[in-house]
């Protein structure tokens, strides 16, 4: 007898703990939204900063300005959102409640995880806390019977593991949440509008099965975690003997005005550079073009036409509005038009350290004065790259994070411009004034040095100097190397694919200085100084 009531209450237990544990819903391609309507406008006023996609499937989305996340109206993708939210709906308003609070929350209150059915409206006033209790699976479920509203400034605060995408509200009705809430949590309104006023900050997301969704100057951060994707990035590009320049133009003077200080090389394959100290500067300033400005105006262009290829993962659409303390996320980003820097632009790495930014602007870049880049959560200069088809120039103590490559421009620093990176051009005049860059990590001196190589044996060329015929023993890089001649101002004069470990070619070149790379298919490569005899 005493064994069957151990059983009972065995099995009891058992159904009680799995009845507490709130199950989350399967959002499915709806997670990628940070505001959707399935039937409904979505609109903004003011200026919001919104991390996630937009749009709804029947209706409009305007004036949003620049989102990070993609603007959809009625297309496959939102198809597919709504199809989603309507399964989600149904789970959270299918889940079993354990726990029957007040209509009011918050004003200190507490809160383990489960799943909260409330009758009728609801509010929020003041603080609520949401406790994990050390359980980052920890999920919360807050079915609401009617309306709901917060009070000024009232919050919802995370404890002891509990996380964002693990909250979730379904409210039959209204949604009204006033000036400078913190909430937290997916919120999804049932046949009914959204309303989120100026100052309210949601980490979450604002859903609207039929009903539309109105914000005003707020914050909207899709969450992250709960098996959501890590975001990394595009594959950042190889920059080769680039790396060891923190400035350089492939064609174009180098020129600079008052004392900068400066890390890394500086040069033009094309053009003189003048006007820095030796002293400012660790690195060295190629006054001439010489061998290693040839090897970097190539590898320049390689590294251009990497980014340049790159797909786009998101538009931002109103490029001469750019900044604004607009936060972007790891990913390759496209400007199409002529792109001004106002304030501030942050970038989140989300808490990787490997995440790789690329911003591709389809004209020239310009920014305000005390301009910034911010890198926040992990982000690193090393791994953001900007892409600008046409003139850079950024204004008195504008602050720049990442390797900037502008093609068929010229580049002004203006005063006090501090810069983490690189300020590289393919085809234009490098000018600064008084201003402090530091390259980011990346630079490995064998790439500039004469006679380099990453092989474990080198090429050897003979005889040299050279007159009509030129022999090259590739000893261990592999057959199918290339071989690129430059003169000495940087232009090609010969280039061939190297078939054997023995090669002679025959050549004709004036009598002079030339510069070479050996280049394998697997990324080896070793560069080197030629002299051609009468």
């Amino acid at each position: 007898m005493q064994k069957l009531l151990r059983m009972v209450v065995m099995s009891t237990s058992i159904f009680f703990t799995s009845q507490l544990t709130a199950q989350a819903p399967v959002l499915g391609v709806s997670s990628e939204f940070a505001i959707f309507s399935s039937n409904g406008a979505v609109s903004n006023t003011g200026l919001s900063h919104i991390t996630g996609n937009v749009g709804t499937n029947n209706g409009s989305s305007t004036n949003f300005g620049n989102v990070d996340g993609v603007m959809n109206d009625a297309n496959g993708s939102t198809a597919s959102a709504a199809a989603a939210l309507t399964i989600a709906y149904n789970q959270l308003n299918a889940a079993i409640p354990n726990f029957f609070p007040a209509p009011l929350l918050g004003n200190g209150q507490t809160l383990t995880a489960g799943t909260y059915s409330i009758g009728q409206g609801a509010s929020l006033d003041n603080t609520l806390t949401l406790d994990g209790q050390g359980n980052p699976n920890a999920v919360f479920i807050f079915q609401i019977q009617g309306a709901f509203s917060s009070t000024s400034g009232s919050k919802v605060i995370l404890t002891n593991g509990a996380v964002a995408c693990n909250v979730f509200w379904k409210i039959e009705g209204l949604v009204d949440l006033a000036t400078n809430t913190e909430m937290k949590g997916t919120v999804i309104a049932n046949n009914a509008a959204i309303v989120l006023n100026s100052g309210v900050s949601l980490e979450g997301r604002a859903f609207s099965t039929t009903g539309a969704v109105t914000v005003s100057g707020v914050t909207i951060r899709k969450p992250i975690g709960c098996g959501s994707p890590e975001l990394t990035g595009p594959v950042a590009p190889a920059l080769g003997s680039v790396a060891c320049f923190t400035i350089f133009t492939g064609s174009g003077t180098v020129t600079n005005t008052g004392v900068s200080t400066v890390v890394g090389d500086i040069g033009s394959n094309v053009g003189l550079t003048t006007g820095f100290q030796a002293l400012n500067v660790t690195g060295t300033i190629h006054s001439n073009p010489d061998q290693a400005t040839a090897v970097c105006a190539l590898d320049l262009n390689t590294v251009y036409t990497y980014l340049n290829t790159l797909p786009t993962d998101i538009e931002l659409l109103y490029p001469a509005a750019f900044g604004q303390d607009l936060v972007l996320t790891p990913h390759t980003y496209l400007l199409n038009a002529a792109t001004v820097l106002n304030g501030k632009v942050i970038l989140d790495a989300q808490g990787n350290a490997d995440a790789v930014f690329v911003i591709k602007i389809v004209g020239a870049l310009s920014t305000s004065t005390y301009a910034s880049v911010e890198l926040i959560n992990g982000a690193l200069a090393k791994n953001v790259f900007w892409k600008v088809d046409g003139a850079i120039s950024l204004n008195d103590y504008a602050s720049f994070k990442g390797t900037i490559i502008g093609n068929n421009g010229a580049i002004n620093l203006n005063t006090g411009t501090v810069i983490e990176g690189r300020v590289l051009s393919t085809t234009g005049a490098v000018a600064t004034a008084s201003i402090n860059a530091t390259m980011t990590a990346g630079c490995d001196p064998a790439t500039l040095a004469v006679g380099s190589s990453s092989t474990n044996k080198q090429a050897n060329f003979y005889p040299n100097p050279f007159s009509s015929v030129l022999n090259i023993n590739t000893n261990d890089m592999e057959t199918g190397s290339t071989l690129t001649i430059y003169n000495g101002v940087g232009s090609i004069v010969l280039q061939k694919q190297l078939t054997g470990k023995t090669n002679s070619i025959q050549t004709k070149l004036p009598a002079g200085t030339y510069f070479y790379q050996l280049k394998g298919k697997n990324g080896k490569q070793q560069t080197g100084k030629l002299i051609a005899k009468p």
